[in-house]
C-alpha cells in the first residue's frame, strides 16, 4: 500500500485543537472511553481489565463507567480471549482485546492467523472481523522471561492483519480509535516503556485532519540521514537526531506507525531525498521488520541511494535477563555508529 504525501506531523494535524499534557497511558485510556461513548458494540476483553484497570491501568475506571458487560474479565486463556472475540465481531461487536503483555500471546497465535487473519478472504468480503488486540510490546523495564518481546515480524507477515504502533501520547489517542473503527483485524503495538512519557494532546475524537491509521510521518525532518523507526525507538532516533545536529549531521526522522501496510511513498520520499537510510528496531535484525523495509528501499530507490541501507536492532537471541537488556536493546550510541557508517561509505 502506498500513499500520495508524507503524514503531517502532530503538531501541524492539531492546531487551534486544546490539548491536555498527559501520559501514553493516560491517551489510550481516553481514546479506549472516546470509541466505548461513541458505540455501543465496543467491547473490551481481558485478564484484570475491570477492577484492577489491567497491569499497566490503562483500562482503569472503565468498568466503573460502562459496566462489567462491556468491560469484561476474562479467564488466563489468551485463545480464549481471541476466540471470544472473533465469536462476538461475528456477532456485530467491536471487540477490544487486551493481551497482558508481548509474550503471552502466543497461546493465541492459531485464533490470529488462521482465523481472524483469513476470514474476510474466506468469504469474499462477506464477513467483518473488526477486532483489536492490544499488545504492550518491547523491553526497557527490567522485566522477567517473555515480558519483553518483540513479535511484529510474525504478524505483519500474516496477510489480512492491520499491524500499527504508536510511539507518542497524541498518536496513541487517534489511533486507538481509528483501530476500532477499522473494519479489518488490527494487531495494536503500544511500546510499555513509554507508557509514562508525556505530551500535549488534543482529547477528543479523532479530528479530519490527523493521519490515516496506514500512514507513516515525518518525526523530524532532516536532509543527510532517514533514520526509520516505529513504537519504542522512534524516542531513541529522535535523540540521536539531537546529538548528530550538535555534530553538524541534519538525521530526518521516519515514525512509520503502520507496520503492515508500509508507507512505502513515505519511505522512498524520504530516501530519496537523503541518500542514506538507518532502520532501527527493537525486535533481532535477522528476518526483522527492518530486512523488509531496506528491501522495498533498495528496489525503489537503488540510483539514488549513496550508501547500503543499515540496520540497527536487538541480538538474534532470546531476548536477555534484565540486568543486560540494555546491552541487547539499540541505543543512542549504536544508532549513531550505524549513521557515522552510511555517511562515511
Amino acid at each position: 500500500m502506498s500513499t500520495n504525501v508524507i503524514a503531517p506531523t502532530v503538531d501541524a494535524a492539531v492546531e487551534g485543537l486544546v490539548a491536555t499534557n498527559v501520559t501514553l497511558g493516560k491517551a489510550l485510556n481516553a481514546g479506549l472511553r472516546e470509541a466505548m461513548a461513541a458505540d455501543d458494540s465496543v467491547v473490551l476483553v481481558g485478564e484484570d481489565i475491570g477492577s484492577l484497570g489491567g497491569v499497566f491501568r490503562i483500562t482503569e475506571g472503565l468498568q466503573a463507567e460502562f459496566g462489567e458487560d462491556r468491560v469484561v474479565d476474562s479467564p488466563l486463556a489468551e485463545s480464549g480471549i481471541v476466540g471470544t472475540a472473533i465469536g462476538m465481531a461475528l456477532r456485530g461487536y467491536r471487540p477490544v482485546c487486551e493481551i497482558q503483555f508481548d509474550g503471552f500471546i502466543y497461546p493465541a497465535f492459531d485464533q490470529i492467523v488462521s482465523q481472524l487473519a483469513k476470514m474476510r478472504a474466506r468469504s469474499a468480503g462477506r464477513i467483518k472481523l473488526p477486532v483489536t488486540i492490544r499488545v504492550p510490546v518491547g523491553g526497557g523495564i527490567g522485566a522477567v522471561e517473555h515480558h519483553s518481546e518483540s513479535n511484529e515480524a510474525y504478524f505483519c507477515h500474516t496477510a489480512g492483519l492491520r499491524v500499527v504502533a504508536c510511539a507518542n501520547p497524541a498518536d496513541a489517542h487517534w489511533m486507538i480509535q481509528q483501530a476500532i473503527a477499522s473494519d479489518d483485524p488490527v494487531i495494536f503495538y503500544e511500546p510499555k516503556r513509554r507508557y509514562w512519557d508525556k505530551a500535549p494532546v488534543p482529547l477528543g475524537p479523532v479530528p479530519i485532519d490527523a493521519p490515516a491509521l496506514d500512514q507513516a510521518r515525518i518525526a523530524r525532518p532532516g536532509t543527510d540521514v532517514t533514520v526509520v523507526a516505529y513504537g519504542p525507538t522512534v524516542r531513541v532516533a529522535l535523540d540521536a537526531a539531537t546529538v548528530a545536529e550538535s555534530e553538524g549531521k541534519s538525521l530526518e526522522v521516519i515514525d512509520l506507525r503502520s507496520l503492515s501496510p508500509l508507507d512505502i511513498d513515505a519511505l522512498t520520499a524520504s530516501a530519496r531525498k537523503t541518500g542514506r537510510v538507518v532502520i532501527v528496531h527493537e525486535a533481532p535484525t535477522f528476518v526483522g521488520l527492518g530486512a523488509e523495509i531496506s528491501a522495498a528501499i533498495t528496489e525503489h530507490c537503488f540510483p539514488q541511494l549513496l550508501a547500503p541501507v543499515h540496520r540497527v536492532g536487538g541480538w538474534n537471541i532470546p531476548y536477555p535477563p534484565a540486568r543486560t537488556e540494555d546491552t541487547y536493546l539499540p541505543g543512542l550510541d549504536r544508532v549513531l555508529d550505524a549513521v557515522d557508517s552510511v555517511l562515511q561509505y
